[in-house]
């Protein structure tokens, strides 16, 4: 794994990446820099030999918050030029992670605002301190979300709460984001990242083509309509009963044991 000056890349666990969102002193907001090390690390993670890695857990460092959106310190006096130039870097970092066959799930240790809390929208799920604040303030700053959040956003909790939250500006807090289903649980601040890591514990011990195969199919089938999605079910179990890990599952529960995966 390359090294990085604006992430923190550690392996906690077999198979298990823990990365860090490492500006602490600015709140972890994404500049240019740091887009590009995502896009690095993600294209790192996607080109890797199955089993190499088999979840990624995204959190914050510092106290404070988890990511705070992109840095307009950084935009200040940006020319629309330099800008869209910049933009090119996000959607280029938006895709990789997108795209990222193995799961990836957010640890929200606070503020995740604009491009933070679309971190989470994109992701597989998040678990969120009860002290963290959600929110795009873009259009209090003279733009929009511009990483999937009038998309994802407006899908997840509808359009009247959506169109609220977004043209308004204002925040939402933890228990807000988990009864809108933003957030899959909200912890105490230390049991966040903990809860984060044993989850992808439990991923890594799960046969990777077989956890690989069921994200591509759950994400594209909600694309979809229901019969399309059912025959894009229907291949990826066609693809997975040549599996080794399939035989080897079915074995390990007749006799009772541990399965030992391939991958």
């Amino acid at each position: 794994m390359s090294k990085y000056e604006c992430l923190d890349v550690t392996a906690p666990l077999p198979k298990v990446l823990l990365v860090r969102f490492n500006r602490p002193a600015v709140l972890n907001a994404v500049n240019t820099a740091m887009g590009r090390e995502l896009l690095s690390l993600f294209n790192e993670v996607n080109s890797a030999p199955v089993g190499e890695t088999s979840c990624v857990v995204l959190t914050g460092s510092g106290d404070r918050a988890f990511c705070v959106g992109g840095d307009l310190k950084e935009r200040n006096g940006m020319t629309a030029e330099q800008w869209q130039a910049q933009r090119v870097v996000f959607k280029q970092y938006n895709l990789a992670m997108e795209r990222c066959p193995v799961p990836v799930i957010c640890a929200v240790n606070g503020l995740a605002l604009g491009v933070g809390a679309e971190m989470g929208l994109r992701t597989e799920f998040s678990y969120a301190a009860d002290h963290a604040t959600f929110g795009f303030p873009e259009i209090n700053r003279g733009f929009m979300p511009g990483s999937g959040g009038t998309q994802r956003f407006a899908r997840l909790v509808g359009e009247a709460r959506a169109k609220e939250v977004l043209l308004t500006g204002e925040s939402f807090s933890a228990a807000d984001a988990l009864a809108w289903g933003v957030v899959n649980k909200v912890l105490p601040r230390e049991e966040v990242l903990p809860a984060c890591l044993a989850v992808a514990e439990k991923l890594s011990s799960c046969p990777s083509d077989a956890v690989r195969t069921a994200k591509l199919c759950i994400h594209h089938g909600l694309q979809a309509d229901i019969e399309t999605g059912l025959v894009i079910e229907a291949l990826g179990q066609q693809r997975l009963a040549a599996s080794p890990d399939r035989l080897e599952g079915i074995a390990a529960f007749v006799e009772k044991r541990a399965p030992k995966w391939s991958q």
